[in-house]
């Protein structure tokens, strides 16, 4: 299993709504949540933003702002837009990828238009800056 599909895993069972016990708790609807997926392709991401608001996180295992972001977005995954698709591509394997949008730094993101063009990058931030960034 790939780093990548560790981590995705790793936040996907972090931000997975937990079974309750109380009655209450079963009849209430879960809130709609944001998508995380691990890059694939450029056609992928370009469906991808056809469909809705779209932001590629560029991360490499290896930086230490990166591990600090995903651990932020597990804890805090909840207050991400709900509208939102987070697309996570490998920093050090997608050179094609990084030239697109013009990245130069891991733990990049690029909020996408329904073309599948990067219309704003920013380093860091967490959630706070994912919302307020590719906020509509």
């Amino acid at each position: 299993m790939t780093l990548i599909l560790r981590l995705l895993v790793a936040f996907a069972l972090a931000v997975l709504p937990l079974s309750g016990f109380a009655q209450e708790a079963a009849t209430e609807q879960a809130a709609p949540r944001a998508a995380v997926i691990d890059f694939q392709s450029e056609a992928q991401v370009n469906e991808l933003a056809a469909a809705g608001k779209t932001v590629v996180f560029f991360y490499a295992a290896w930086c230490p702002n990166c591990r600090a972001t995903i651990t932020e977005l597990n804890a805090r995954f909840d207050e991400v837009d709900p509208d939102l698709t987070l697309v996570i591509a490998d920093y050090d394997k997608e050179a094609a990828l990084k030239g697109k949008f013009g990245v130069t730094y891991q733990d990049t993101f690029v909020l996408l238009d329904a073309q599948g063009n990067g219309v704003k990058s920013w380093n860091s931030g967490g959630v706070d800056g994912l919302n307020s960034n590719s906020a509509s």
